[in-house]
């Protein structure tokens, strides 16, 4: 008896192995509170270096530019030639026999600019689109001045395209654009944890009614309450829609596959790597090339370039971005309803009066 309770003491004595240390700390609340504060500290500079790196900096790489007159004259191509080595860039160069059809490129938003070189190259005149990028713009009403003065070429700059008298950075629709993003996923963030037991076609509706609602707060409050843009209100109201059902169904579809760690994936597409792809906030000409051309695949941007052509380029919308947005919404949707077994909520279905009675 006394050496049973001699080895029972001495048992609970023993300290526990490293093994045992592990094992309890991973059950306890502590465990995910340090993952979570790992993955926010690594979250934040993040977040912090991907808009630095698109934003702080832009710098041109590519600008398609419209061409017209004697640009083939000695003048024109040094003056071209210049342009280029002052922006350390290429002058993607698009040449047009008139001016008319340089203007239609430039309303379709296939040029940034149109270069009109006169005469034997003497006088230039530069026609610049603020509504196609503002940073754009500023970069090439800076240079061409001053590398016509070194060429010999008299440069008159004209915006035949001006930004609205609200938005004089031409930064309203990214705003827009971005808070239609961020409330989309944050709405199916909450419908999961206060509206948990919604089944999934209920939880569709609800992801439509919060799009539609909020879609219609962004534009009536910047366009009748601010008077910041002047909005095709229809349009730039469907189009905010869109962007928040798919923003939305974004997360839901993560969630369904990742469960609670579905954040994550959804803030690296939509905020890490949409935003600032977008060419919202920088012009997709200076940004770096890779982030141009991933961003117009993306929901940020799609909503971006959408909302752009209906505020600026009105009779000249691209069905792409709307395949974009609607292509993202259709692709979320079906992962979501394959699989909406796996999805962290919905409720059973309550057996009928008549199986509660066999089933008693």
């Amino acid at each position: 008896m006394a050496e049973t309770s001699h080895g029972t003491h001495g048992a609970h004595a023993r300290p526990p192995t490293r093994r045992e240390r592990w094992s309890a700390f991973r059950q306890s609340p502590f465990w995910p509170a340090v993952v979570l504060v790992l993955i926010l500290a690594a979250a934040a500079g993040l977040f912090a270096g991907s808009y630095t790196y698109s934003m702080a900096d832009p710098t041109p790489r590519s600008i398609p530019t419209a061409v017209v007159g004697g640009y083939e004259q000695a003048r024109g191509r040094a003056f071209l030639g210049g342009l280029e080595k002052a922006l350390n860039a290429s002058v993607k160069v698009h040449t047009y026999r008139d001016t008319g059809r340089a203007r239609q490129a430039l309303e379709d938003q296939q040029v940034f600019a149109i270069f009109e070189i006169r005469g034997d190259g003497r006088t230039a005149v530069l026609d610049l689109s603020s509504a196609s990028g503002a940073s754009v713009a500023q970069v090439l009403s800076d240079a061409a001045p001053a590398v016509g003065k070194e060429t010999g070429v008299r440069v008159t700059v004209r915006d035949v395209n001006p930004l609205q008298r609200g938005d004089p950075r031409g930064l309203a629709i990214f705003y827009i654009s971005l808070a239609a993003v961020i409330i989309g996923f944050v709405g199916a963030i909450q419908l999961s944890v206060h509206a948990r037991t919604l089944t999934p076609f209920e939880r569709i509706l609800f992801t439509v009614a919060y799009a539609l609602l909020g879609a219609f707060a962004i534009a009536a409050t910047v366009d009748w309450l601010l008077g910041a843009l002047r909005l095709p209100f229809a349009e730039s109201w469907a189009i905010l829609a869109l962007t928040l059902f798919t923003s939305g169904m974004v997360f839901t579809m993560f969630n369904t596959l990742v469960g609670r760690w579905a954040m994550l994936p959804t803030w690296g597409l939509m905020v890490l790597l949409g935003n600032p792809s977008s060419g919202g906030a920088v012009s997709w000409p200076l940004l770096p090339s890779p982030l141009g051309t991933i961003g117009q695949w993306l929901p940020p941007g799609a909503s971006v370039n959408a909302q752009h052509t209906a505020v600026y380029f009105q009779g000249h919308q691209h069905l792409f971005p709307y395949l974009v947005l609607g292509g993202w919404a259709l692709l979320s949707c079906a992962v979501f309803w394959t699989w909406r077994h796996r999805h962290p909520g919905g409720r059973e279905r309550r057996p009928a009066h008549g199986d509660g009675v066999v089933a008693a």
